[in-house]
């Protein structure tokens, strides 16, 4: 299965982003960061086939997030930190430029009470 590289590659971080917004998939990386599982045993809390477990599965290797060995008879899935890491890193640099905006307006706001305070005790 082709999978996508994330150094400095916008699509990349696109294939991880789409392949989070559906909250199956994401329930399915919280099962597999409790361990490698098959598909059988990926698909027992969920009210849906195998088969489209294995079709949720298929996004998540395509955006890299989680790979299969082959093991014989069947074919556990495991996590892959980097594409998350990539993604973390991507929304810290937002996570910065919001702070700092954050804490300018918290100054702004403490600067206009003060005035407000001055204001009204002059009356």
């Amino acid at each position: 299965m082709e999978q996508i590289g994330y150094e400095n590659r916008p699509e990349a971080l696109d294939a991880v982003f789409a392949a989070l917004a559906d909250p199956t998939r994401r329930a399915i990386l919280t099962r597999l960061a409790a361990g490698e599982a098959s598909v059988k045993e990926i698909a027992a809390p969920f009210a849906m086939s195998q088969p489209a477990v294995s079709k949720h599965l298929r996004v998540l290797e395509r955006a890299g997030l989680v790979e299969r060995a082959v093991d014989r008879q069947r074919r556990p899935a495991r996590l892959k930190a980097e594409p998350m890491a990539a993604a973390v890193q991507w929304l810290e640099e937002f996570k910065r430029f919001w702070s700092s905006s954050f804490d300018q307006l918290d100054d702004l706001l403490e600067e206009l009470k003060q005035a407000d305070n001055r204001g009204t005790k002059r009356e």
